[in-house]
């Protein structure tokens, strides 16, 4: 008798793979992907990396303004998150982030050889955005950070607390550290009541673990800054309780690229996209005239007879 085929792979949510987009990672782990493509032939490739805890889907808004500009925009849910496999917001390496969101711009890049690439990045995106141009800094147009994880929070990275940690992450690396509080994504209270009903977002509590890899890649950026040369943009809000303002201020200091750039948004949350309406336009605007200034210019036909 024939051997009963294997069941489709299916996303957590119980949708078979073959029936989304998707990458397969080093793995062997399913990674759920979107991709906004231009009308007209792109003019550079942006790829999307979200944060902690959260998936792809709500960068709709900027990819589509990308998209409406002729580039053309990628993301992956990263694994553990959204419609990816993987372990719920678990991680055995930081690095894993980084080769996978290497894989997916590799990809693109073998479609599309001759684009400019750029990194949009949030919260711990951002840090894995980072860390992905430090790997690569020549193959990169630019970077734009949207409330990076940089540093860890000085309040829940005390010595003692970091000590704490280790020593809990020898023991009980599964222990919960308590879930990212919802009411300092954003002041826009529709756009919280939005992250709190989307069943793609992990609710639950973060593990000492994945504190311990968060803290770890915070390290890593820290000894990175100073040789970081490639183009970026910051955006920070000065309330947000999520990712210290202190890691963006601290690289715009010491990073050594020319073209640079950090603007601070008085009272502004952690989800600066998500914020107030005026704050989420004022982003979407400067993320994409920054990226589009610093496209190649299309070249228009030479005169004849020069």
């Amino acid at each position: 008798m024939p051997e009963p085929s294997a069941a489709p792979r299916q996303s957590p949510q119980g949708v078979p793979y073959t029936d989304l987009q998707h990458i397969v990672n080093a793995d062997g782990l399913h990674l759920f992907c979107r991709y906004w493509e231009p009308k007209d032939a792109p003019r550079a490739l942006v790829f999307i990396a979200h944060g902690a805890g959260e998936h792809c889907g709500p960068y709709d808004e900027i990819a589509q303004r990308l998209k409406e500009l002729s580039l053309l925009v990628f993301a992956h849910d990263h694994v553990g998150h959204g419609q990816s496999e993987g372990d719920r917001m678990n991680i055995k390496d930081f690095q894993v982030y980084i080769r996978d969101s290497l894989q997916h711009i590799d990809l693109m890049k073998s479609r599309h050889p001759d684009l400019p690439v750029f990194i949009v990045g949030h919260s711990m995106g951002g840090a894995i955005s980072i860390l992905t141009a430090c790997e690569r800094p020549s193959d990169f147009a630019g970077v734009v950070l949207i409330a990076p994880m940089v540093q860890m929070n000085p309040d829940s990275a005390t010595p003692f607390k970091v000590f704490l940690a280790k020593v809990l992450n020898h023991m009980l690396p599964s222990l919960s550290l308590g879930s990212i509080e919802s009411k300092w994504v954003s002041r826009d209270k529709t756009q919280v009541e939005a992250y709190d009903a989307d069943e793609l977002n992990f609710h639950g509590g973060m593990r000492v673990s994945f504190g311990m890899q968060l803290m770890g890649a915070a390290a890593r950026i820290e000894r990175e800054i100073p040789s970081i040369s490639w183009p970026f943009l910051l955006l920070h809000g000065d309330t947000d309780k999520l990712c210290d303002i202190r890691g963006s201020k601290l690289m715009y200091e010491k990073a050594q690229s020319s073209d640079k750039k950090l603007k601070i948004y008085e009272g502004g949350y952690h989800a600066l996209h998500h914020d107030l309406p005026e704050v989420a336009e004022s982003v979407l605007k400067e993320a994409t005239s920054w990226i589009t200034e610093r496209l190649p210019a299309t070249k228009s036909p030479q005169p004849q007879g020069s």
